[in-house]
């Protein structure tokens, strides 16, 4: 199977993926190889604002024609936003996964966190 990595992005073992913003948030989505996998997205079950996520711990589902899968959260925090668009445009992940973000976090232990992370090379191994 083919598939893209977002350079940008920091990787999450379970396929999520992770960007630092500018103002030190960051926004978390799933990868291109976790999207083709599940195949079409049908429903995004998120989190609410205010909501704590730990890394490695579940904070949403996505749903597909396939099944149902947990959606890891790759940092620990506060949920800051949820993206509320998902519930009416799901397939959005399938058609620009790295684009498409799940929520906005507001990192608690931020470095501890990404260094545990894949870089795009090392998830791209990862993968194979």
């Amino acid at each position: 199977m083919s598939y893209e990595v977002d350079n940008s992005a920091k990787y999450y073992k379970e396929h999520q993926w992770v960007k630092v913003q500018d103002d030190g948030t960051c926004l978390v989505g799933i990868s291109d190889y976790a999207q083709k996998a599940l195949k079409d997205i049908i429903m995004v079950d998120l989190p609410d604002e205010g909501d704590s996520v730990t890394q490695g711990e579940v904070f949403a589902s996505v749903e597909s024609v396939k099944a149902v899968n947990d959606v890891f959260s790759p940092i620990s925090g506060e949920i800051i936003a949820a993206n509320e668009d998902i519930d009416d445009t799901p397939e959005s992940i399938n058609e620009n996964p790295y684009e498409t973000w799940l929520v906005k976090i507001k990192p608690s232990n931020l470095d501890e966190d990404l260094a545990k992370l894949m870089s795009p090379d090392e998830y791209e191994a990862f993968c194979q």
